[in-house]
C-alpha cells in the first residue's frame, strides 16, 4: 500500500493525523513422528493496523489486504469508527523519540538462507538419536519452528521505523515405558543460530525428563523447601506477568497496586523487561505506538520500581511511557528473571528436606492473577540431605505470588529461555505447601 497516498487522502477528509503499523510474519513448521516427516508448513502473514485522529478521537482500521484498493474503505472506516468512540483516554499519534536503539544480532541471514532440507534432516536426526539412546522410548515426535518477523511503522508526523528479527526452536516429546509405568519427556532449545542446536545434548535432556519420571508417586501433604527449576518458574511468571501492567493497575486488577517503590520480593529478586535480548524474534527498538523501547527493571533487588506503560496509561499517571504499547494494550517484550551465581547442583545440595519442581500445570484454572493465589499440579523429585531422590507426581503446590517472591532465598546461575519466551534461572523458595498423600 502507498502510505503517502493514504495519508494525503485522509488529510483531505479532515483527519488530523494517521499512523500505519504493518506486521509481516514468515513461519516454517516441521514435525517428524517416528522417523517420518509428518508435517511441513510454510506460511506468510501480513497484518496492517491503521489509526487515525478525527475531531480528537482515534479511529482504527485493520486489514490483511495491502494494496491501494482499500484506501477509500480504510479512510471511511477510521472516520466512522472515530465518530462513535466514547473514551476519556487521550488520543495520540506519536511524533517519535530523539533516538532508537540500533538492534544487532536479531536477524540471522544464515538461518534464513539455510536449505530447508538441512532443517528437516536435523529434526529427523534428533528423532533417531532419541530412539537410539534408550529402548524404553515408546513413541516420539520431534519438531522445528522458525519465525521471521518484520514490523514497519510510518505516520503523518514524519516517523518511519522498521525492525526485523528471526528465531527458531528445535525440540521433541517422547513417551517412555517400563513394565510398571509410562511417562512423557519434553524439551526444546531456542536460538537464531542453528549451530546452537546440540542434537545429542537435547536428545539426552528429553529422555532424562521422561525416564527420570518413571515410577513417580505423590508424597505426604505438608510444607517443603522448594527448588523451582527454570521452566517451572517461567510458568509462574507467565501466569502473573499481567500484574506489572499499568493498565491492570489502573483498573484495580493487579495485586501490585499501591506498592510502587515498596519491597515486594527478597533482595535476590530482579525482574527486567529486555527488548534488546539477542536471538529473540520478540525484541524490538520501538513499540506499536512508535515509542522507543528500553530495558527496564520491574523489580530491582526486591523493590517494585516501575509498571509497564503505553501512551494512554502513562498520560493517566503523568509520566513517560516505558515503550510497552503492544496490540492495543500493555505487555512485556522479553521478561527475564536475572540469574545468580549459584550452580544448579549447589542449589540442590543446599536443601535438606524438599522438592525440586520440574513442571507446573493448570495455571489457566489454578491461579488467580488478581489475588496472586495459585494451586497448581506439579511434578519433580524429592530432595533429601542435598541429594535428588524419588520422582514425584500427582501433587499440587499452593501459595501466593508475592510471598513466593519474598521467600526466594537463593537464585541459580542456570538460565534458559523456554517455551513461554520467558528467561529464568532456577530459584530456591523457603517453603511452599504441597498436597499429596
Amino acid at each position: 500500500m502507498n502510505f503517502e497516498k493514504l495519508f494525503a487522502q485522509a488529510k483531505t477528509r479532515g483527519m488530523e493525523d494517521v499512523q500505519a503499523f504493518l506486521t509481516r510474519r514468515n513461519e516454517l513448521a516441521i514435525q517428524v513422528y517416528e522417523g517420518e516427516l509428518e508435517n511441513y508448513e510454510i506460511s506468510d502473514f501480513s497484518h496492517l493496523v491503521l489509526r487515525g485522529l478525527y475531531n480528537g478521537r482515534l479511529g482504527t482500521f485493520v486489514t490483511e489486504v495491502l494494496d491501494d484498493s482499500v484506501i477509500d474503505l480504510a479512510v471511511e472506516s477510521m472516520i466512522a469508527n472515530a465518530k462513535i468512540i466514547d473514551s476519556p483516554d487521550q488520543a495520540v499519534i506519536y511524533a517519535g523519540d530523539p533516538a532508537y536503539e540500533k538492534l544487532t544480532g536479531l536477524f540471522s541471514e544464515s538461518l534464513e538462507q539455510m536449505d530447508v532440507a538441512e532443517k528437516i534432516a536435523a529434526v529427523k536426526r534428533l528423532d533417531h538419536t532419541i530412539h537410539a539412546k534408550d529402548a524404553r522410548v515408546s513413541t516420539g515426535q520431534t519438531m522445528y519452528g522458525e519465525t521471521t518477523k518484520t514490523v514497519f511503522l510510518q505516520n503523518t508526523k514524519g516517523l518511519k521505523l522498521e525492525d526485523k528479527a528471526n528465531s527458531a526452536y528445535l525440540g521433541g516429546e517422547v513417551i517412555v515405558k517400563d513394565e510398571n509405568d509410562q511417562r512423557t519427556g519434553f524439551d526444546l532449545e531456542i536460538s537464531n543460530d542453528f549451530a546452537d542446536f546440540d542434537i545429542d545434548r537435547l536428545a539426552g535432556k528429553i529422555l532424562e525428563e521422561g525416564l527420570g519420571a518413571l515410577g513417580a508417586k505423590p508424597i505426604p501433604t505438608r510444607p517443603y523447601e522448594i527448588i523451582l527449576r527454570h521452566d517451572a518458574l517461567a510458568v509462574l511468571l507467565s501466569t502473573f506477568q499481567g500484574v506489572f501492567s499499568a493498565e491492570a493497575v489502573q483498573r484495580n486488577m493487579s495485586l501490585l497496586k499501591g506498592k510502587l517503590g515498596q519491597k515486594v520480593g527478597s533482595d535476590l529478586v530482579t525482574i527486567v523487561d529486555d527488548p534488546f535480548l539477542p536471538k529473540s524474534s520478540s525484541s524490538r527498538s520501538f513499540d506499536d505506538e512508535g515509542c522507543a523501547t528500553r530495558r527496564k527493571d520491574l523489580i530491582k533487588d526486591g523493590v517494585l520500581t516501575t509498571f509497564l506503560h503505553n501512551l494512554s496509561t502513562a498520560a493517566k499517571d503523568g509520566i513517560t511511557t516505558t515503550g510497552n504499547g503492544f496490540g492495543g494494550g500493555v505487555s512485556f517484550v522479553n521478561m527475564k528473571f536475572l540469574p545468580g551465581t549459584i550452580p544448579f547442583e549447589a542449589l540442590i545440595a543446599s536443601v535438606n528436606d524438599g522438592l525440586l519442581v520440574t513442571g507446573l500445570q493448570g495455571s489457566h484454572a489454578g491461579a488467580n492473577p488478581v489475588s496472586g493465589d495459585f494451586s497448581l499440579q506439579a511434578t519433580g523429585f524429592l530432595i533429601q540431605n542435598g541429594k535428588l531422590g524419588a520422582p514425584v507426581a500427582l501433587v499440587t503446590v499452593a501459595g501466593n505470588f508475592l510471598p513466593l517472591l519474598q521467600d526466594v532465598v537463593a537464585v541459580g546461575a542456570d538460565v534458559k529461555t523456554g517455551y513461554y519466551g520467558i528467561t529464568c534461572p532456577s530459584v530456591k523458595i523457603r517453603s511452599l505447601a504441597v498436597s499429596g498423600l
